[in-house]
């Protein structure tokens, strides 16, 4: 999303920063029937699962994006799922990012542009996040040491992607 709105809008974005982005979702850049089948996954899940007490379903989810997190990270991670959307706003959004495709629009961003990705990401492997930097003109990939899609305060990779952000938007 923020993608298109720097192509659209570039006279206010001044610099823009991606984490774990992609420029296609898993439905537009499936290929295959197993990967049609693994993308559908994902909306099944939540179909079926989000709105329930037991986490089982969420944890797929959790599973996902913080592979290296604590039970209590998991378990955070679970309950900001469930108050955050309901089930059917869960499969709305899942859907609408599975089937992004902004390559045209990252062609035509022009400001300057940090592009931050875990490199063992579970979730939006490494290299989505090197075909972006490879679409954005100028931008710069900064390859983050973690398994996590969503990183943890406690990994040094956190360190990293904080004093990047501060060097980046500093005047």
């Amino acid at each position: 999303m923020a993608i298109a709105y720097a192509a659209r809008h570039p006279e206010k974005v001044s610099r823009l920063v991606l984490c774990g982005a992609y420029a296609q979702g898993r439905g537009v850049r499936a290929v295959g029937d197993e990967e049609r089948r693994a993308a559908a996954l994902d909306l099944d899940l939540a179909r079926v699962g989000w709105g329930r007490d037991d986490p089982a379903f969420r944890q797929v989810f959790a599973a996902q994006f913080l592979p290296d997190g604590s039970r209590s990270d998991w378990a955070a991670f679970d309950q900001l799922q469930r108050r955050t959307t309901s089930p059917q706003n869960a499969v709305r959004f899942l859907s609408q990012f599975a089937d992004i495709d902004v390559r045209s629009a990252a062609q035509q961003v022009r400001c300057p542009t940090l592009i931050m990705h875990s490199r063992n990401d579970h979730r939006v492997p490494m290299r989505y996040g090197e075909e972006l930097a490879e679409l954005i003109t100028g931008s710069r990939l900064v390859s983050l040491a973690s398994n996590n899609h969503l990183l943890t305060a406690v990994e040094p990779a956190w360190q990293v992607f904080t004093e990047e952000i501060r060097r980046f938007l500093a005047p």
